[in-house]
């Protein structure tokens, strides 16, 4: 039992961790749509997420898959040269992985929803079918280094210093409202189907 107890302990933290990391960058991927949407390109505020809470899934996805590959890449980096090289390197490979994270959610939303939010990209310079365009693949590499650099690190550290009770309570509320968005999403899209 002492063993097996051991890894099931290990590997529900481990869940509960990356699930807060997932919400977290979800929601600071809608703050970041929201933010566009008001203030750069004026158009007004409406819920950039396609459920119902204030966060859009795909930045989580992308952040944790990010984090996962290179999180350790330009962290503890010793000298600005190594540092550069690196950074440049994440910033390449992230703007290609978030960009094709951002092409399949636009296949798999259309296929579900019949749209995706993001159409207005038809009206950029470069772009693919409205669903992907170069300007924002740029700003996808430019924020894997800094939330690889500066952000995640800042996170993780928050996360792990949190007393036990504290965290568990974060995570079984915050997971129970996501699970309910999910849900209550579901059953609209079920609904309009039948």
């Amino acid at each position: 039992m002492g063993f097996k107890y051991i890894i099931s302990k290990n590997s529900a933290l481990k869940f509960k961790q990356m699930f807060l990391c997932f919400i977290f960058y979800s929601v600071l991927g809608w703050v970041y749509e929201v933010f566009l949407e008001v203030f750069v390109y004026k158009w007004g505020f409406s819920n950039r997420g396609v459920l119902f809470g204030p966060y859009c899934p795909v930045y989580g996805f992308g952040a944790v898959i990010i984090i996962k590959l290179f999180g350790e890449k330009i962290n503890g980096k010793c000298g600005i040269k190594n540092y550069i090289k690196d950074s440049i390197y994440v910033f390449l490979a992230c703007g290609a992985i978030a960009t094709l994270i951002e092409l399949a959610a636009s296949y798999m939303l259309e296929f579900f929803t019949g749209s995706w939010p993001w159409q207005t990209y038809v009206d950029y310079a470069i772009n693919f079918e409205g669903r992907i365009a170069l300007s924002t693949s740029i700003r996808f590499g430019i924020g894997a280094v800094i939330i690889i650099a500066f952000i995640e690190p800042v996170f993780d550290r928050i996360i792990k210093s949190m007393p036990h009770k504290i965290f568990n309570l974060l995570f079984y509320i915050i997971f129970t409202a996501f699970s309910f968005d999910l849900i209550v999403l579901a059953y609209t899209y079920f609904k309009n189907f039948c």
